[in-house]
C-alpha cells in the first residue's frame, strides 16, 4: 500500500461505502421512526435496482479478495515477495472478506436475523484487527508518514468503539452515524495520505519525497530538511484532519436536513401519544334507558 494508487483506491472504496451507509441510516431512521429503527451493517439496493440487492456485500467481498491477491502476489508482476507488511495489509482485508462472505451467506438462509448478531461481531473484528495491525506494524513509520499513520489509528479506533456500541445499542442512530462517518473519514484520510505522502506536487514545503527506506524496518516516505519544516508539516496534517472531518460533518448535516421533511415531527408524535393515553384513561359510561 506504499504507493499513491495503493492509498487512493482503498480510500475511495471506503469513502463510497461510508457515504452509502450514512445516507441510508438517516433515511431509514426518518422512514421508520425512532421506535422501529434498527442499525444495519449493510444496506440492500431497493427500487429499480432490487435485482442487485446484495451488491454491497458482493462489492466488499470482491474488493477484499482482489486486495489480498495484490498484497500477496504483488500484482501485476505475479511474484511472491514475502514482505511482512504486505501480509499484514492482506490480513486486514481478510477480516473484511470474512465479514462480507459470512453476511452474504447469512442473507441467503432463512435464519438471517439470528446470524446478524454474528455479522456485528465480525464488523467489530475488522476494525479491531485494523487497529492492532496498524499499531504493531512491522514497518515502523517515522517522521511525517508516522504522524499521518498515528492520526489514522485514531480514526480506526473510533470505528471500533462505534461498532461495539452498535452491537449493544442496535436502535441508536447516533452510534450508526458515528460508525458510518468514521468509515468515510478513514477513506478520505487514506486518499489524503496518498496525495500528501506519495504525490510530489503535494509534498509540504521544506520536505522532500524519498525512496522507501528498508533499513531496520523504518519507513519514511517524506523527509523534512529541518525541525521547523517537520513541525510545520505535522501542523498541516493536523489541520487537514480537522478540515476533512468538518467537510464530512457538513455533508452529514445537509443529508439530515434533506430527509428531515420525511420524518414525523417529534412534537406532533408526542402530542398524539399523550392524546391516546388520555383517551384510554377516560371512562366510557353507557346509560341504559328503561322503557
Amino acid at each position: 500500500m506504499g504507493t499513491f494508487v495503493g492509498h487512493l483506491v482503498p480510500g475511495l472504496a471506503l469513502t463510497l461505502l461510508g457515504l452509502w451507509h450514512t445516507i441510508n441510516s438517516i433515511k431509514a431512521y426518518c422512514l421508520k421512526g425512532s421506535t422501529k429503527f434498527t442499525v444495519r451493517f449493510w444496506y440492500p439496493f431497493d427500487g429499480p435496482f432490487s435485482r442487485f440487492k446484495h451488491l454491497e456485500l458482493i462489492f466488499i467481498l470482491s474488493f477484499s479478495l482482489l486486495a489480498i491477491f495484490m498484497q500477496v502476489l504483488d500484482l501485476p508482476f505475479l511474484r511472491f515477495p514475502f514482505e511482512l507488511d504486505g501480509f499484514e495489509h492482506a490480513s486486514i482485508f481478510l477480516h473484511l472478506a470474512i465479514f462480507a462472505g459470512f453476511t452474504l451467506s447469512a442473507e441467503l438462509t432463512p435464519s438471517s436475523e439470528i446470524l446478524s448478531v454474528v455479522s456485528g461481531i465480525l464488523v467489530a473484528s475488522v476494525f479491531g484487527q485494523e487497529v492492532f495491525l496498524l499499531h504493531f506494524h512491522s514497518a515502523d513509520h517515522v517522521g511525517l508518514e508516522g504522524h499521518y499513520h498515528w492520526l489514522l489509528q485514531l480514526i480506526v479506533l473510533i470505528s471500533l468503539l462505534a461498532s461495539l456500541t452498535v452491537m449493544f445499542l442496535p436502535s441508536s442512530l447516533s452510534a450508526a452515524l458515528v460508525l458510518s462517518v468514521s468509515v468515510v473519514f478513514q477513506g478520505c484520510w487514506f486518499m489524503n495520505m496518498g496525495f500528501m505522502l506519495w504525490c510530489p506536487k503535494f509534498i509540504p514545503r521544506g520536505c522532500i519525497m524519498q525512496a522507501e527506506m528498508r533499513s531496520d524496518s523504518m519507513h519514511g516516505a517524506v523527509t523534512c530538511y529541518s525541525h521547523e519544516d517537520d513541525f510545520r508539516a505535522r501542523a498541516l496534517a493536523n489541520m487537514q484532519f480537522s478540515w476533512i472531518l468538518s467537510a464530512i460533518l457538513i455533508f452529514t448535516g445537509f443529508t439530515s436536513l434533506k430527509f428531515a421533511g420525511k420524518c414525523t415531527p417529534r412534537a406532533q408524535s408526542t402530542e398524539y401519544e399523550q392524546l391516546e393515553i388520555r383517551t384510554s384513561d377516560v371512562p366510557i359510561t353507557i346509560d341504559t334507558f328503561k322503557s
